[in-house]
This record gives structure tokens, sequence and C-alpha cells, in this order.
């Protein structure tokens, strides 16, 4: 018996039953997981494909500074393209030549470089008459000038000479002899009233303002504008007649007033439009 009782307690531990084995006891342990993964670069493939990309794009790029290089050439360094003609119209008074002369355009020059503006600006300087230029360029080898002239409304006699004057009131050239169809001022307001208060100046801009209003066919009719005071301007027109216009205010409707008494009144000696919604006409 006492045998059997030593067997019994000598039996290991692991091999009685109902008993598990201990955890992880002789198992492999499970691999970690990466705390952050690189992910490579991808590079573009550098074989014969990228070099067969890239060639056209520089033959391109080639090919567009050939092209500016040989405009550039074309438009400054070839004779193609150069002044080889001026022309100047519009003239009247003026020649054709003497607005050339005060152009001075280069000839010979790259067409494209020539300064338009400056042109305009030598004419304009050196011809006082000139009132406007156009300077164009007309390809490939040409360059026009389109003029406009000023006319003279109004003379100031000066001396033997008569000064000429614009709508504008510019006083533009001096001219021995008095153009047709042009009247001449007389000024005599010394002894007006409103002397102080209206200048020389200001009584010529009102004898400009009256002639540069009136219609075309009285105009040709008026030899002179007699300026006394502000409100006393009287025209004197061929065959003796005389006009009492009053003051520079109201000219257009004026003017429509005193063609009407013209056609109304032709052997009419004296006219009145100072109230041209009240114009008069008598003598004969």
């Amino acid at each position: 018996m006492a045998g059997a009782t030593t067997a019994q307690r000598g039996t290991p531990s692991s091999d009685r039953p109902g008993r598990s084995p201990r955890k992880g006891a002789g198992s492999p342990k499970p691999p970690k997981s990466p705390k952050s993964s690189k992910v490579p670069k991808r590079t573009a493939p550098r074989g014969p494909g990228a070099h067969l990309r890239r060639g056209p794009v520089l033959a391109s790029l080639a090919a567009a500074v050939l092209l500016a290089s040989g405009g550039t050439w074309v438009l400054y360094g070839s004779s193609w393209l150069r002044v080889e003609r001026v022309t100047a119209t519009g003239t009247e008074v003026l020649t054709p030549e003497q607005v050339l002369s005060a152009a001075a355009v280069p000839v010979g020059a790259p067409l494209v470089s020539v300064d338009t503006d400056e042109i305009e600006s030598r004419v304009r300087g050196r011809l006082p008459r000139i009132d406007s230029v156009d300077a164009v360029r007309a390809w490939p080898h040409g360059i026009g000038l389109k003029v406009t002239e000023r006319k003279p409304v109004l003379l100031i006699k000066k001396d033997a000479n008569f000064v000429e004057v614009d709508a504008s009131g510019v006083r533009f050239d001096t001219v021995p002899k008095a153009p047709a169809g042009v009247p001449v001022l007389e000024l005599n307001a010394a002894g007006s009233p409103s002397a102080r208060r209206f200048d020389e100046d200001r009584l010529l801009h009102e004898a400009v303002l009256v002639a540069g209003s009136l219609p075309a066919p009285i105009a040709k009719e008026t030899v002179q504008v007699k300026v006394g005071s502000y409100d006393s301007i009287v025209l004197e027109l061929t065959g003796g007649r005389s006009v009492r216009w009053g003051s520079g205010e109201q000219s257009d409707a004026k003017g429509r007033a005193l063609t009407a008494l013209l056609k109304a009144a032709p052997k009419a000696a004296h006219f009145d439009v100072s109230v041209p919604t009240a114009p008069a006409a008598a003598g004969s």
C-alpha cells in the first residue's frame, strides 16, 4: 500500500488530469507591426521616351527665336520696309511742299521706327496755319500726312497787313492782303462805359463769336464787324447795309433771324436782330 502511495506522488504536475498548460509556454511571439512605413518616391522614367518628348519642345522654341529674329531684321535691318515716299493732302493756302518741309520725315529710315506723333508736333509747331495733322504709315514704303488748315473768320488790321483769326480766337497768320469774304474788325470801345469791365481781349472774343456764327451766305456779304461795347456790335454788309447785332449772346438765333429778314426785305438798308424773337428791317 505504501508503494502505491509513493508512485502517485511522483507523477509530474503537468500530467495531472484536469489542468491546462500555462499560456505562452513554448508558443512563438507574433511579429510587431511597423510604426510608420515610407513609400518610395516615383521618378519619371529616364528611358529614350523622355528624350523623344523633349525634342519637339526644343525645336519649337528654336523656331520661335528664329522667327522673332527674322521679323526684327525685316522691320529694322532690311531695305524692304523703309521710308521712300512722303505725301501731304488737305492743303488750301499752304502747299504740299511746305508741309513736307515742316514734317522733315527721315527718308530711308525703317518705317516701323518713324515717330508719327513727333512728325505731327513738328508740323503744327512750324506751320501755325495748320489746325490738325494726321501722320499715318502707308506700308510698305510710305508716310501720309493729312492736314486741316485753320479758316479765318475775322481779320485784324495791323499796319499794312491783316492778322487772321479763326473761330477759336487763335491769331494764326499775318497776310498782306485781306482774304475775300472775311470781315475786318473795327474795335472802338475806348469811350464805352463798360470798357473797364470788358477789356479788349473780351471784346475780341465777342467779335469772333459773332463772326464765327454767321451763316455762310451772310458771312460772305459781311465787310466789317464794328464793336463799340460788349452789347453794341454792328455788322456792315455789302451794298451799304448794316445790322444791329447787340451782344454776342444768342448769335445762332440772330443769324437765323437775319437770314429770314434778308429774304423778306431784300431792299432794306438797316436790320435789327439784337432781340432775335422780334427782328426788324427799315430803309431802302
